[in-house]
């Protein structure tokens, strides 16, 4: 319990403290967003900043924070550190460097930032890297909502009906201006997430279940090793790419930069309190972290939250904790697609303005996530959990080379030094995962420390070792 309470602290403490260094760092000033320079009035829309806020919450705290985060317990409370650390010194960082480049950049997404800091050829790798990553993210809080609902509703209403519903929800959110939709219902969805994760946080306290202290000692029933797998299996909720793919929507629409810490750093911290919050649930509830695997083995990550959520809070309360857990996937699963949409959008500079362009993209977008929804749940999130924690290492390299450009001498460092650790746990992963290589541990952690080791030496050559050429722009 003192552990849960101290990390718990140590994510708060953390936003007022790294995040306003990492807001010194990268300088916000008073110019012109493009919410107000490039007004559109369908995805370049100037609203509150709690809104804005809320909104950004809601994209990236998808099924990662609460399925990761449960998946992650199992290896034990090391995984409290990873939240925590990885949050405030990683994802955090990510979220708010991502955001506000895309916001000097005019709301570009993150293949066009890419781009720009890490060359024509990564940029043309991150569109398509970018678009299939959004697709299987789609894909993937689709399936496990649906999944959710049909457990509360009556039988003919399956979770094939639900699938339907949810790719129907999707279009509309994807097709219409953002302040229509979205803009309207996500500060109701945010009230309820705040409600679950009260509610949870809550229920474990009240019922006397005991939060295990911190051991450094990997507790993972099959002996699966800490690193790298861990470090990928909880995503959203420490170091996610995604989320890179969701700051520039929100870029178009903030007031002003000066608000980026709140949206960006603010939203991530948030995130982490709900990650955190699910991984000390599952241990506790179940008693171990073998007690926890073998209940995600026979009732799968949505019976398991049904489960804990019926039981600290009854019927109803329960009822109300799946609702804010099947929010989290949906309101990160239309925002994916939209994503997608913009993303190809400034890919073949295609105006967004009519609708009948919109739908040219987004038509095709959401029948391929259709046809993935037939595809085994599991392997689909294997796929997106390596994928993410890729996009997120180039993702911090690109803002590590922009914050070289345009700041302080030594400023890039604190995106170099977390895009060096994901490049070892993304280079690691591949090398030893089912879906991936399958190479030895014996072979596999070396491979990956000397790829992250090389990476930081090829940055330290084209940025430190060559004078700083300024942004015009920036």
């Amino acid at each position: 319990m003192i552990t849960f309470l101290i990390a718990f602290a140590a994510l708060i403490l953390g936003y007022f403290t790294y995040g306003k260094l990492a807001e010194r760092i990268f300088g916000p000033d008073d110019r012109e967003t493009p919410a107000v320079a490039q007004a559109d009035g369908v995805d370049y829309v100037e609203m509150p900043t709690w809104k804005v806020f809320l909104i950004q919450l809601l994209n990236i705290a998808g099924t990662g924070p609460i399925f990761g985060a449960l998946m992650g317990a199992v290896f034990g409370p090391v995984v409290f550190l990873w939240i925590v650390f990885g949050c405030i010194l990683g994802g955090a960082v990510h979220d708010y460097m991502t955001g506000m480049i895309s916001c000097r950049m005019g709301g570009a997404s993150i293949s066009e930032i890419v781009g720009k800091y890490l060359g024509t050829g990564m940029k043309q790798v991150m569109r398509v890297f970018s678009v299939v990553l959004l697709v299987l993210v789609g894909t993937v809080f689709v399936t496990s909502p649906a999944t959710l609902i049909a457990m509360l509703t009556p039988e003919v209403l399956n979770t094939t009906f639900w699938v339907v519903v949810i790719l129907i929800y999707y279009l509309l959110a994807t097709l219409l201006p953002i302040d229509k939709l979205i803009g309207r219902i996500y500060p109701v969805f945010g009230v309820v997430l705040i409600v679950m994760v009260i509610g949870i946080a809550g229920g474990i306290f009240i019922e006397g279940y005991k939060i295990p202290e911190l051991t450094l000692s990997n507790l993972h029933p099959d002996g699966k090793p800490v690193w790298p797998y861990m470090f990928v299996t909880v995503a959203c909720g420490a170091v996610s790419g995604f989320h890179a793919t969701q700051s520039p929507m929100m870029a178009r629409c903030m007031k002003k930069e000066k608000d980026g810490r709140k949206i960006f750093y603010g939203a991530m911290i948030a995130e982490g309190v709900i990650a955190l919050i699910w991984a000390a649930a599952g241990v506790a509830f179940y008693g171990s972290t073998g007690g926890l695997q073998n209940a995600l083995s026979t009732l799968g990550q949505s019976g398991v939250v049904y489960n804990i959520s019926t039981s600290l809070l009854g019927i109803v309360g329960g009822a109300l904790a799946v609702i804010g857990v099947v929010i989290c996937p949906i309101t990160s699963g239309d925002t994916a697609f939209r994503s997608a949409r913009l993303t190809l959008a400034d890919w073949f500079q295609l105006d967004q303005g009519r609708i009948r362009k919109r739908l040219l993209l987004t038509i095709p977008l959401l029948l391929v996530g259709a046809v993935l929804t037939r595809m085994d749940f599991d392997v689909v999130w294997r796929y997106f959990s390596w994928s993410n924690q890729t996009l997120a290492m180039i993702a911090l390299w690109a803002a590590a080379v922009y914050l070289h450009k345009n700041c302080k001498k030594n400023a890039s460092l604190i995106a170099a030094f977390p895009a060096m650790f994901m490049s070892g746990v993304s280079s690691t992963y591949i090398l030893m995962a089912d879906e991936g290589f399958r190479i030895s541990q014996s072979i596999a952690y070396p491979v990956g420390i000397l790829f992250a080791a090389a990476c930081m030496v090829v940055f330290y050559v084209r940025t430190f070792r060559k004078p700083a050429d300024t942004d015009s722009k920036s």
